[in-house]
């Protein structure tokens, strides 16, 4: 495990777009799967890091909570199957039924969709508005194995609430903190490291 930050695209970038398989329903998913959305939250997840192990029952909750409201949300994962064999897609179709995700999981086995989003670490969280510009990019909450505190979803929920209140995000974020992006060797992108 490298512990890494996200990278902080910067505010304001759209959407990188993608074409994905979710892991359980088989469908594609794609930025047009959640066209009319006031927002749009893409988490990079996998299975085995226990950051993400540390919240996913947050992530669920989030799901849960929003599942009503006027943001799209979808998880991806882009970790090398070979090194890292409990990320594949049907261990990450495990861990949504498990959870009760109720949003799509995907699987990005080229990286390229990784890339594009200069994901860096799982967690990381983007958050995009109606135009599907970056407004939130950043930390769950303070919350890390190990160091006690709650796991609130307080830093990333503020930013999806304010998003759906059409008030303003606080362009002070704090980054991510997760096991690096296993990047298959060759494969790096050049951000990373």
């Amino acid at each position: 495990m490298v512990l890494t930050n996200s990278t902080m695209l910067e505010l304001g970038t759209k959407a990188p777009s993608f074409l994905l398989p979710d892991v359980v329903s088989g469908k594609t998913i794609s930025l047009e799967t959640f066209a009319g959305k006031k927002g749009l939250l893409v988490m990079f997840i996998c299975r085995h890091c226990p950051f993400v192990q540390h919240v996913k029952g947050e992530l669920a909750k989030i799901g849960k909570d929003y599942a009503d409201k006027e943001i799209g949300i979808v998880a991806i994962s882009a970790n090398d199957i070979n090194t890292h064999p409990e990320d594949a897609p049907e261990k990450l179709k495990e861990m949504a039924l498990e959870m009760e995700f109720n949003f799509p999981v995907c699987y990005d086995e080229s990286q390229e969709t990784a890339k594009e989003y200069k994901a860096a670490c799982t967690p990381d969280f983007f958050l995009f508005d109606a135009n599907r510009e970056l407004v939130y990019r950043g930390q769950l909450d303070d919350s890390r194995p190990g160091n006690n505190k709650p796991v609130t979803g307080a830093d990333l929920r503020s930013a999806m609430d304010a998003l759906l209140a059409g008030k303003p995000i606080s362009p002070e974020q704090k980054p991510s903190v997760g096991c690096n992006i296993k990047w298959r060797p060759g494969n790096e992108p050049p951000y990373y490291g």
